[in-house]
């Protein structure tokens, strides 16, 4: 792999060596069930309660506030229909559920299905830059609504919604605010759970292994949820069944180094980011940048190449990991509906894709980057 330079980090990121170190003795020597009374299941349920307390201390939150799910998917169906589940058992009257029309298809998909059980679903629109109006999310709110679900940085445009000041509004009008943070958290020095009730997070994208990730349930106020199904009561009955305990501590461990060392690789990323953009602007002069750049992630960016598409740049350059956009999503052919959420057309759309650094790249991969796509950019526009 040390001829292919990796650039979708949105998608998943590689374990970090110190993350599997710690994990590893969990899968061998202290495989114990955790939820097993005799002193070897308890060693490892000291393991799991250690990383609730690293998550915890990543979010700023309590370590009670925190439930391990299989990953971000998981936690979004859990909090979306046990949130609405719980309050629709408790006779309230509202039957809408707010969403935006950029989330992940796991919010997406799952809000839709709701329809099932009788609840209307608002999908409130972006602009441009990919930014929710507040005023359409008060004017939707006019109708009551048990739930309002707005990720904090989407996964393709890496554009952050503020999120806080949105929750601030749904409680105002009685709404519970779900947030999925999956692609935020650890990547800003300054998030806050402050106004958010239940937010979902991966490990994978955080440098933590596949298949485990959390559920944030704010205590005070208190939320309450239904559980989705039903088992031993495992994680206080919200999501019951054994725990990985080798991955809910790699999961810790990747907070804990977020923690220690967020804030520095976050400027790493930045200074990046804005190298490959000068260096692409310079060589492509009408290359475009699809929505905010003040309002993103730091080490991510959608390009829009004019005038050719993605896929045929892509092709010229195998050796660079990039996607059109969420790895999620069936066909790379078909044109990003994010990206015509936000006012692109079709074949603009199909001239565009995404790029994330992580903590894996250097500053000559991302000059190699630069020279890469340019010369695709060119030979295709002339013809070669």
């Amino acid at each position: 792999m040390d001829q292919f330079i990796y650039l979708d980090y949105q998608a998943t990121t590689p374990c970090d060596p110190r993350v599997v170190e710690t994990m590893l003795p969990y899968f061998t020597d202290y495989f114990a069930n955790s939820h097993s009374d005799h002193s070897f299941g308890q060693r490892a349920n000291q393991a799991v309660e250690t990383a609730r307390e690293q998550v915890a201390s990543l979010l700023g939150v309590l370590a009670q506030e925190i439930i391990f799910t299989s990953g971000a998917t998981e936690a979004n169906n859990i909090a979306i229909q046990g949130a609405v589940k719980y309050r629709l058992k408790q006779n309230h009257t509202a039957r809408q559920v707010i969403t935006v029309c950029t989330e992940h298809k796991s919010v997406l998909e799952v809000v839709n299905a709701l329809a099932e059980w009788g609840i209307d679903v608002v999908t409130l629109p972006v602009n441009r830059e990919g930014l929710v109006d507040h005023e359409a999310l008060k004017e939707a709110l006019q109708t009551p609504t048990l739930l309002v679900s707005i990720m904090a940085a989407n996964n393709e445009t890496s554009i952050i919604q503020p999120v806080n000041e949105l929750a601030k509004i749904a409680h105002e009008y009685g709404a519970i605010f779900h947030c999925d943070m999956a692609q935020i958290i650890g990547k800003i020095d300054h998030l806050s759970l402050e106004n958010i009730d239940l937010a979902s997070l991966s490990g994978h994208k955080i440098y933590a292994p596949k298949g485990v990730g959390v559920l944030y349930v704010r205590r005070k106020p208190r939320v309450r949820l239904s559980p989705l199904f039903y088992g031993g009561y495992q994680e206080r009955g919200i999501r019951s069944g054994t725990l990985p305990v080798p991955l809910i501590v790699g999961m810790g461990k990747a907070c804990e180094i977020m923690c220690q060392e967020g804030k520095e690789e976050a400027q790493c990323l930045i200074y990046y980011k804005k190298l490959l953009i000068d260096g692409l602007k310079h060589n492509i002069v009408n290359i475009k940048i699809n929505g905010s750049i003040k309002k993103s992630l730091p080490g991510s960016v959608n390009l829009h190449f004019p005038g050719v598409q993605a896929l045929d740049i892509l092709n010229r350059i195998p050796h660079l990991c990039l996607s059109t956009g969420s790895a999620c999503t069936v066909s790379s052919l078909m044109p990003s509906y994010v990206l015509l959420a936000m006012g692109l057309s079709k074949e603009e759309a199909l001239q565009s894709f995404r790029l994330s650094f992580g903590r894996m790249t250097t500053q000559a991969q991302v000059r190699e980057v630069i020279d890469a796509l340019s010369c695709a950019y060119h030979d295709i526009m002339a013809g070669r």
